[in-house]
């Protein structure tokens, strides 16, 4: 699996607004991370998700 890298220059994308819940701690990581690399909290999230679906092992 390739390293993740925070890309604080990605572009807009097509959104879908969707409520979702996560843990405090999680949150709370994400916050600072999204800080420390100056972008959105939202940007991170999703390129945190990309990078877990892009590298998913689907085992049935």
């Amino acid at each position: 699996m390739g390293e993740f890298i925070i890309n604080p220059n990605a572009g807009k994308m097509n959104a879908i607004i969707r409520t979702i819940r996560i843990k405090g701690e999680t949150y709370d990581k994400l916050t600072d991370l999204a800080e420390k690399h100056n972008i959105t909290f939202n940007k991170l999230v999703n390129q945190c998700i990309e990078y877990a679906l892009d590298n998913l092992t689907d085992k049935e």
